[in-house]
């Protein structure tokens, strides 16, 4: 992965490659990177519920929000790199990681993460514990996506398109929760199948099959959820 998962930032112009002076020497020094760490403090200082003890995913468009609130504080350059580190940090792709909501400068939860990019903030996280780690850390990797897959409450069709991948080169703990949703989704058709055959009421029909009253009711709100709308 070799961006953060965070879209706040505005993307940069692309190069004019075919201007023979926008085209870099062997010998040209790339220029230094801007100061960050001053805008980081001033950050920090001005919303501490934000870039503080703990860090929040932020809301789209935050870039454009801080150079119009502070532009006495805030330069573009340096507050896009700024932010480019924040949103890169371990602490930040943690928290997109775990399907934390978006904030706004106020510290207002808002719209909720894209699944896409907590899935790309778990894979950036394994890659760095993994380079630190002596075992193997693919259980665990294969838990969390299952488990940011089941959250989304997408289909797994939808939750590929997202990612803009196909199943077969999806991971193999997304192919497999995939599988078992699709598992699920199949047996719970053939329960309400059964129960509309029936005639029963979901107390009688659960009743006659010595089953939990709620896998009746799952499989009659699945069935319904599946019905395309008018």
């Amino acid at each position: 992965m070799t961006s953060s998962p965070s879209d706040i930032d505005p993307a940069p112009d692309a190069a004019n490659v075919t201007n023979p002076s926008a085209v870099v020497t062997p010998a040209a020094k790339k220029p230094a990177p801007p100061p960050v760490q001053p805008v980081l403090e001033k950050l920090f200082e001005l919303y501490p519920q934000l870039f503080g003890a703990q860090f929040l995913p932020l809301k789209l468009g935050i870039y454009h929000e801080l150079l119009a609130l502070h532009p006495e504080h805030f330069q573009r350059d340096t507050l896009k790199a700024a932010l480019g580190v924040h949103t890169r940090s371990t602490r930040y792709l943690q928290c997109v990681a775990a399907g934390k909501a978006r904030h706004d400068l106020h510290g207002v939860a808002g719209e909720p993460v894209a699944p896409e990019h907590i899935y790309l903030a778990i894979l950036e996280l394994h890659r760095r514990r993994q380079m630190r780690a002596k075992e193997d850390l693919s259980p665990q990797l294969a838990k969390q996506i299952k488990a940011a897959f089941e959250a989304s409450g997408l289909s797994g069709s939808d939750y590929l398109a997202r990612l803009l991948v196909a199943h077969e080169d999806a991971h193999p703990a997304l192919q497999e929760a995939i599988a078992e949703q699709l598992q699920r989704q199949a047996r719970q058709e053939a329960l309400f199948t059964t129960f509309e055959a029936s005639g029963k009421s979901p107390e009688e029909f659960a009743d006659m099959y010595g089953m939990p009253l709620r896998d009746v009711k799952s499989a009659i709100d699945g069935h319904r959820r599946a019905q395309p709308t008018a």
